[in-house]
């Protein structure tokens, strides 16, 4: 907790702050809006905490709920009387938001289940019923005789659900877009790819391909987002556009669909990987890796190629990771790679682990994702967006990259 001192002196921006929490913005949101307005030569970090003090000490605040303490609230305090008056029962209040005007006069803001609670029943029976009403017997898939290539197609950090005005962020970004490049991208990959003999194809999903995790609007930490549309609305069009792109890969052989667990949407796209799965369960053809573990691995050939999110362990653990959590396949296999995501730019590493022997190569992918307004005023930009892909032979590893930009 910073000193009482130093939050005394910023005391004067109470009234701002607490109008700020009422919009629903989280500390750190808050903490940048009045550094980058008043000039405040302060880190991020120590300002929030201070923030995060102000907004309790005005508050009705339990710590341990990280809520308004409705038990301590009298019979006749204000907060009864504004819940009487809107005919509102203290039972249906999830959390209540409190400060004082400019007069002295109490404000609430009250968040109700009505407001905030979707039961699950209600979304679970909207996806069954979805998947119960379309899930198709899909023609066996053609094989091509001879071929020895995989194709690695990875649509990185899409975020749909993301929202960006040309007017703030000098480009335009929403869920159409996202949706739009996906389709165009692999479309492209897959043209790119002709005059290989494809045997099969990886796909990974995952990555960040919801931009918000629940109803609140935040990533699975809660981090608020600027989004278009309902969260439900995100996920349906997520699962309708990877239905298309695995519509479309398994045209060219058999697919096998990684997903990867991700900072913005662990448990939303974990859910979405198994209704896709649930989707195409009638196809022999597909086959899921979609466990909740962070790391996930996949051999074709002589190649090992590791995948992650790449908000997870450090980027230069991972290659004794792969060797540690696959020592069989590591021995089997001449070719490494990672595949990270979760930067939305291009990084390349090389690490050799003896002069004479073949190393791992991690690479970050880039993403076809637009620039929000928060990676806008802090100067993130400039970013080439695109979606990529790999050829692996199978006895020569990867032979070649493929990329189409937006």
């Amino acid at each position: 907790m910073p000193p009482l001192f130093f939050m005394k002196k910023y005391l004067k921006y109470k009234e701002e702050i607490l109008s700020l929490w009422n919009q629903d913005l989280g500390y750190i949101a808050i903490a940048d809006i009045l550094i980058d307005k008043y000039g405040l030569k302060l880190k991020t970090d120590h300002f929030r905490k201070t923030i995060a003090n102000i907004i309790k000490d005005a508050s009705i605040f339990n710590p341990v709920t990280g809520q308004m303490d409705l038990d301590n609230v009298n019979e006749n305090s204000a907060l009864d009387l504004h819940l009487k008056e809107r005919g509102i029962k203290k039972e249906d209040v999830v959390s209540v938001k409190h400060w004082q005007s400019m007069k002295g006069d109490l404000r609430f803001s009250v968040v109700t289940k009505e407001k905030k609670r979707i039961r699950d029943e209600k979304l679970l029976g909207k996806i069954k019923d979805l998947i119960e009403s379309h899930s198709p017997y899909y023609p066996e898939t053609i094989t091509t005789p001879y071929a020895d290539h995989l194709l690695v197609i990875n649509p990185a950090d899409i975020h749909i659900g993301k929202y960006a005005h040309k007017t703030e962020t000098g480009s335009k970004y929403n869920s159409k877009i996202a949706f739009k490049r996906v389709l165009e991208g692999i479309e492209g990959l897959i043209e790119k790819a002709q005059g290989f003999p494809l045997e099969r194809v990886l796909f990974c999903v995952g990555n960040d391909v919801l931009h918000i995790d629940n109803v609140y609007q935040t990533t699975t930490k809660g981090t608020i987002q600027d989004t278009e549309g309902k969260w439900w609305e995100h996920f349906e069009m997520a699962l309708a556009l990877y239905i298309k792109c695995v519509e479309r890969l398994r045209l060219i052989g058999p697919v096998d669909i990684v997903h990867s667990m991700s900072n913005h949407d662990y448990q939303s796209g974990f859910h979405l990987a198994h209704a896709l799965k649930s989707w195409f369960r009638h196809d022999e053809t597909l086959h899921f890796d979609i466990s909740v573990a962070h790391r996930k691995y996949y051999r074709y050939g002589q190649s090992l190629i590791g995948i992650e999110h790449g908000d997870g362990a450090k980027m230069d653990r991972l290659p004794l990771l792969m060797a540690q959590e696959k020592p069989e396949l590591w021995s089997k296999t001449k070719y490494r790679y990672w595949y990270l995501h979760h930067l939305h730019h291009k990084i390349k590493h090389k690490w050799l682990d003896a002069k004479d022997f073949i190393g791992v190569t991690v690479e970050y992918m880039r993403s076809p994702s637009g620039t929000d307004s928060w990676h806008s005023r802090k100067g993130y930009t400039g970013v080439l967006q695109a979606v990529e892909g790999f050829i692996h032979q199978k006895d020569s590893g990867q032979v070649a990259r493929l990329v189409h930009y937006f």
